[in-house]
């Protein structure tokens, strides 16, 4: 085996199922939706490549705030509005129902409709269209589409993650792994894989590139590689530490911490030029930078007050502020596109848990109970987030929704998991 794997095809064949995540719900809204989705048609040759109503199902069920019906449970199946009759849907308790039909071989199609059970009326119909390969995303984008018209919040069904994987062989050697996957732990593919530590993975506002921090050269140094080409380019190589990368809302920016002058500080790179612009210069340890929405300002972990906690630097004026003063310790912001919730890592008697820190109301809220969370990472549409936290000896992923009523945990089949990174909504 190279040190270094970066073929894709050859990754997704050979690796993708080491680094694959599970689904294991562990909380759920006190009176979710009652949907059922009835298994789509194939309009084609053979059978269908996927099973597009049991993703749209699963994604449903993982939002919490819905309870799909069980097929064995369903009296009829319909895939057309002549053939349903309400009474079967009425008759186990179903509010809404979701039909459709699946055609094409190489190029997809995917057409369904949302009824209203009670009132016995189509709601919404649309279509989704794409290469076959892509019949789960194309799936998820369904899934988008029904959360969006049933909460009045756009769905985040269909996007990716970034997350790493690392393992022990016989030997005691670690594997870290920077592997991609659907929202869902789905098609895993292996990005990287070194025997030396990868960290903090990063995206692009387009989520067509990522940035990670990885040791192969025997020194921390930070990374941009392009997910269609897998071309990567390194971008510092300073002594010292080079850390957390964070792009900017454009694009054309990268944020990140530096050593290489003394005590760690936030840096700005152009990303066309390379050339940087020292952000902090304090002897205390200034880390962990995240942008602010529209670009105009950052916030970062410090630890200039004594003890770690979150701060905010405006880019226009230069001024700095403090942010957060509830508890110890908060760290590791990451911020909603609505500019509003920040998730965190907090310390309270001890133990590490994600909150949600509002900037409007200054109001901070404990998310979860487990001892040791850490680098939160929150969906476009700003209703989960995503975290690394503990299950007995092993490294886990779980997520939790902003209100605390949804939880589920994304366990992988082997080995410890950490670092998630949420992509922003994919362009097609």
């Amino acid at each position: 085996m190279t040190r270094l794997l970066l073929s894709l095809v050859l990754l997704l064949t050979a690796l993708g199922a080491r680094a694959e995540l599970l689904i294991e719900i562990t909380q759920g809204q006190d009176n979710p939706t009652p949907i059922a989705v009835s298994p789509f048609a194939w309009q084609g040759a053979g059978a269908a490549s996927e099973d597009v109503a049991a993703v749209i199902d699963s994604d449903l069920t993982r939002s919490g705030q819905f309870a799909p019906v069980k097929r064995a449970n369903m009296l009829s199946r319909p895939s057309t509005e002549q053939e349903i009759y309400y009474r079967d849907w009425r008759a186990i308790n179903t509010q809404y129902l979701l039909i459709g039909r699946v055609s094409g071989a190489e190029q997809m199609r995917i057409e369904f409709e949302l009824f209203d059970v009670d009132r016995q009326t189509k709601i919404y119909a649309g279509s989704e269209s794409g290469p076959a390969s892509e019949a789960r995303m194309l799936a998820h984008r369904v899934s988008d589409k029904v959360y969006e018209k049933l909460t009045g919040i756009p769905g985040a069904f269909a996007t990716r993650l970034l997350y790493v994987s690392v393992t022990r062989n016989p030997g005691g050697k670690d594997y870290y792994r920077l592997t991609l996957a659907d929202s869902d732990g789905a098609r895993p593919i292996v990005l990287l894989e070194s025997r030396e530590p990868v960290l903090a993975p990063t995206w692009s506002p387009d989520g067509k590139e990522i940035a990670y921090v990885s040791f192969e050269t025997s020194r921390p140094a930070i990374f941009r590689q392009n997910l269609a080409t897998g071309q990567r380019e390194q971008l510092t190589n300073f002594k010292g530490l080079n850390s957390s990368p964070a792009w900017s809302p454009d694009g054309n920016t990268m944020a990140m911490v530096l050593s290489k002058d003394g005590s760690p500080d936030i840096y700005l790179m152009d990303l066309s030029s390379k050339r940087l612009t020292r952000v902090t210069r304090h002897y205390a340890i200034d880390t962990e930078p995240t942008w602010m929405p529209d670009g105009n300002s950052l916030l970062f972990t410090s630890d200039r007050g004594g003890r770690p906690q979150i701060y905010r630097y405006d880019l226009r004026s230069g001024a700095t502020e403090r942010v957060t003063y509830e508890g110890v310790y908060n760290a590791r912001a990451r911020v909603a596109q609505d500019g509003r919730n920040v998730a965190l890592v907090h310390q309270d008697n001890g133990n590490f848990h994600i909150a949600v820190h509002d900037l409007k109301t200054n109001r901070l809220h404990v998310l979860t109970g487990t001892a040791l969370d850490e680098s939160p990472s929150i969906a476009p549409n700003g209703s989960m987030v995503l975290y690394a936290t503990k299950s007995g000896d092993r490294g886990i992923l779980a997520a939790v929704s902003v209100d605390g009523g949804v939880k589920f945990r994304l366990p992988a089949r082997e080995g410890d998991v950490r670092e998630p990174a949420w992509s922003p909504y994919m362009s097609r």
